[in-house]
């Protein structure tokens, strides 16, 4: 039942250096944690989103040119990691927690968890015929 709620998404790197894609699962508690992250970013705090699996995205709000640097590991602990210094622009925070309330909104949950570990299919489920 739970991987109903999951969303394919990509986490895509662009620079005049370096491009890559890569393909991630985010589930519902996903959300949670980022907007836990957002808070702590806009209380001065890095972050690490989606630790533990593939990939981990940091946030270090005090990079070396001046800017904040953008961490991605496509396995934590691996050798393959790209540090983006990226110039954030005022109302950043703000534009990412409206992008994570669309997303949200969007969203066509279709199992609860009424209580820790324990899953139910939700009461707004649209079947298939």
């Amino acid at each position: 039942m739970t991987a109903h709620d999951t969303l394919t998404a990509n986490v895509l790197v662009t620079t005049p250096f370096v491009s890559g894609r890569l393909k991630v699962w985010i589930a519902p508690r996903d959300l949670v944690e980022w907007e836990t992250a957002l808070d702590s970013l806009a209380a001065g705090q890095d972050i690490n989103w989606m630790g533990g699996r593939a990939p981990e995205i940091r946030i270090q709000l005090s990079g070396e040119r001046g800017c904040p640097d953008v961490v991605i590991d496509d396995i934590p602990g691996s050798m393959a990691t790209v540090t983006v210094p990226v110039a954030v622009e005022e109302g950043w925070i703000e534009e990412q927690r409206h992008r994570l309330d669309e997303v949200r909104r969007r969203w066509p949950r279709e199992v609860v968890e009424p209580s820790f570990g324990v899953y139910e299919w939700s009461p707004d489920r649209k079947r298939r015929p």
